[in-house]
């Protein structure tokens, strides 16, 4: 089994201006720069093999965080992008409303908005063969993937067997830096964990990685 730790990235400049991002490459605030510290503590004393992140800026640094702390490098990976919201980028929903009031409608009703850059598919595609293939370069590993609102909602998806478009109307997007776990088992995405009962997972991922002897048990005394 193969646990993937998921996390969105710190808060952006873009973030606070409420605006749609895409594959704009926006820097981190000072709160998000401190968020990304934060999840660096909420991980220090995890085991972590690996860590991946998403090319674009606001996620990479906020990887990097956690990384330094383990002296680990980060991976990064293209793929775990956001979707690319087209020309909707840069844009507030009170301006997405006024020049595309059919669009808004639509993803207001948890549909496409846009009509060019990628569909909510076309992003939750991608994101499931990158996952599905760091899964299988790591059967038995535990691994931190940084990246988006929308590739983490797809990721919460299959591991609930549910249409992304399904889970969006269910669930809001993560907030910034908030951990949460989807597990791989022989291709199979098997549970997800939300951040409160992350804990209990990551105990039960530890005690099974003990006894497949892929890592050695902690020290007594």
């Amino acid at each position: 089994m193969t646990t993937i730790l998921l996390a969105r990235h710190g808060q952006s400049d873009w973030n606070v201006a409420r605006r749609w991002q895409g594959h704009a490459d926006r820097p981190l605030t000072e709160a998000g720069r401190a968020q990304a510290d934060a999840l660096a503590e909420r991980l220090a004393d995890i085991e972590i093999d690996v860590v991946y992140a998403s090319d674009l800026r606001r996620a990479r640094e906020t990887a990097e965080a956690v990384a330094r702390r383990k002296g680990l490098a980060v991976e990064v990976v293209p793929e775990l992008r956001e979707v690319d919201v087209g020309s909707w980028s840069g844009l507030t929903r009170a301006e997405a409303e006024e020049v595309f009031p059919q669009g808004f409608r639509r993803w207001l009703g948890g549909g496409p908005g846009w009509d060019d850059g990628e569909t909510y598919e076309e992003m939750a595609a991608r994101v499931e063969r990158v996952v599905r293939a760091i899964a299988a370069k790591r059967p038995h590993g535990r691994v931190l993937v940084v990246s988006h609102g929308g590739p983490i909602r797809a990721v919460h998806a299959l591991a609930l067997g549910l249409g992304v478009h399904t889970y969006r109307r269910m669930r809001p997007v993560e907030p910034n830096a908030r951990l949460s776990a989807v597990c791989i088992e022989d291709g199979r995405f098997t549970e997800l964990c939300p951040a409160s009962e992350l804990d209990e997972l990551l105990a039960r991922d530890q005690a099974a990685r003990i006894a497949a002897g892929t890592q050695p048990p902690s020290p007594g005394g």
